[in-house]
């Protein structure tokens, strides 16, 4: 009876922490598949230490701890998780479609809105945004942890040496180099963008609309004129209205043949898209997130991998 009572407890105390949980082991790994596993195995440590836990930090500061050192472990020997914009320039031949995509490439994913604590998606600077997610993968493990938790978590300098066993001035080093490195590699204008503006759901179903309706007149004036598109795991992404145009223009797909679900994942508008086969039913292609600037969608991450619609509530089949 001691042991359901303490288990009854360690769920009610510790429940509450999953969903931001979850968010923090994403912007570390960058994959919501291997986050739900790791925030797993975070609770199955915490539960075999909870006997040990005597109260000196909160328990949630406790559960942190853990969850990072699960993290670091996990990352351990792993390559970072891209988007193709970060592997090299865009392709110059839009009506080419792509090649065979690579299979030895662990991409990045996005997370559903849903999945996670709705405090972590308008967290500072959009801490869940797909730039900055991909932009945290280039930054070696520890120093990413050291961003996350000095910048995103507001955890003070002698917190964050404590849970890594180092120095404070170790840690205000190693913060500089990671902050240092994300001014290189991530677009400022995506950081620095509302992760939810108030316009973001009407253009959403303008452009769902667009697509449900072969509309390539309405798509185009949703766009930036330097809106990007790209499709992982494909390597080739596109960049400027023209070419992003040309490159859907030469899928051919016509009114009827997708349907799409708005959504929300990373803090931004998605949708989830089902495409008609040839025996009429609309099975799962794709998971589409836009990055939406003061002019219209600056940016579309097309996730072409259909098993990420469960992750939204969506079946791989529409009955």
């Amino acid at each position: 009876m001691h042991v359901t009572t303490d288990r009854d407890e360690f769920v009610r105390l510790t429940g509450m922490y999953r969903r931001e949980l979850l968010a923090h082991c994403y912007r570390m790994l960058g994959s919501v598949d291997d986050a739900e596993d790791l925030v797993q195995e975070t609770y199955l440590r915490a539960w075999r230490s909870y006997d040990g836990y005597e109260g000196r930090a909160s328990l949630r500061t406790w559960l942190y701890r853990i969850a990072t050192n699960t993290c670091l472990t996990a990352l351990e020997g792993r390559e970072r998780r891209p988007l193709p914009t970060g592997l090299g320039g865009p392709s110059d031949a839009p009506e080419e479609l792509p090649r065979t995509p690579p299979t030895d490439i662990p991409w990045l994913q996005p997370v559903p809105d849903t999945l996670v604590d709705p405090a972590a998606v308008v967290a500072a600077r959009g801490s869940l945004r797909l730039a900055l997610v991909a932009a945290l993968q280039n930054l070696p493990p520890r120093q990413r942890i050291v961003l996350i938790l000095r910048d995103v978590l507001a955890w003070r300098a002698h917190e964050v040496a404590a849970l890594l066993g180092t120095t404070t001035a170790a840690v205000k080093s190693s913060l500089q180099r990671a902050r240092a490195r994300l001014d290189e590699v991530a677009p400022e204008e995506d950081l620095l963008a509302e992760p939810d503006s108030t316009g973001d759901r009407e253009l959403l179903d303008r452009y769902v609309a667009a697509f449900e309706h072969a509309d390539m007149e309405a798509l185009l004036g949703l766009l930036q004129e330097g809106v990007e598109l790209e499709m992982p795991p494909y390597l080739e992404w596109f960049s400027g209205r023209k070419d992003v145009m040309r490159f859907l223009e030469a899928l051919e797909h016509e009114k009827g043949d997708l349907r799409m679900f708005p959504a929300r994942a990373n803090g931004q508008p998605a949708a989830v898209a089902y495409r008609r086969g040839a025996d009429e039913m609309y099975r799962a292609h794709s998971v589409q997130v836009l990055t939406v600037g003061d002019r219209g969608i600056t940016r579309i991450t097309v996730f072409l991998e259909p098993e990420l619609a469960g992750h939204f509530g969506m079946p791989e089949v529409l009955s």
